[in-house]
């Protein structure tokens, strides 16, 4: 019974319940107004603490840059101070092979017989001598990598040497800086 005096209720009184809210206008007026209100509020806080949110992400960003800046240094002081010997060696073979390979840059391509693998392999900063560079930045202490890194360096310069021999008996007429200097 009491669900039936509710609908007879909705029923008699239903045009009461259908009464039209506020128009367009009045709603459109308000969202105005709301959005006028909110807006000073966000934009006067971001005038007010921007420089300071700007200072804080410059000390920041600083803050990191000089820290990579040490630990860098740090690292090439180490190397420097751990291995002295090596970086003679390196010195040594470095320019060695250099020479070594402006030698064999004198000979034309197709009398090398080489294909660009086997070019690039030649080249003193390869693939090996990457890795190796990489590992004793990371183990500047570590013999092993010392060894082996001066090892590369030992073979490095005897695969040039067969090389130049090989190219040398095949054409002697072309002159290379140790030629000349026998010559003088």
């Amino acid at each position: 019974m009491p669900d039936n005096n509710l609908e007879d209720f909705i029923r008699r009184n239903r045009a009461g319940f259908e009464e039209k809210g506020p128009g367009a206008h009045v709603w459109k007026a308000l969202e105005k107004q709301l959005k006028d209100q909110q807006t000073p509020k966000v934009v006067s806080l971001l005038k007010r603490h921007w420089l300071k949110a700007a200072a804080v992400l410059v000390l920041v960003v600083n803050s990191v840059m000089i820290y990579q800046f040490l630990q860098l240094r740090k690292q090439q002081q180490n190397l420097g101070t751990l291995a002295p010997e090596l970086q003679e060696a390196k010195m040594y073979y470095t320019s060695q092979i250099e020479e070594k390979l402006q030698d064999i840059s004198k000979y034309p391509p197709e009398a090398l017989g080489l294909d660009s693998a086997a070019r690039k392999e030649l080249e003193l900063r390869n693939d090996t001598w990457q890795m190796l560079e990489k590992e004793l930045q990371q183990n500047p202490g570590n013999e092993r990598i010392r060894s082996a890194m001066i090892r590369y360096y030992q073979m490095k310069l005897d695969l040039l040497d067969r090389i130049l021999e090989e190219l040398r008996a095949k054409q002697p007429d072309i002159k290379t800086l140790k030629d000349h200097e026998r010559e003088i």
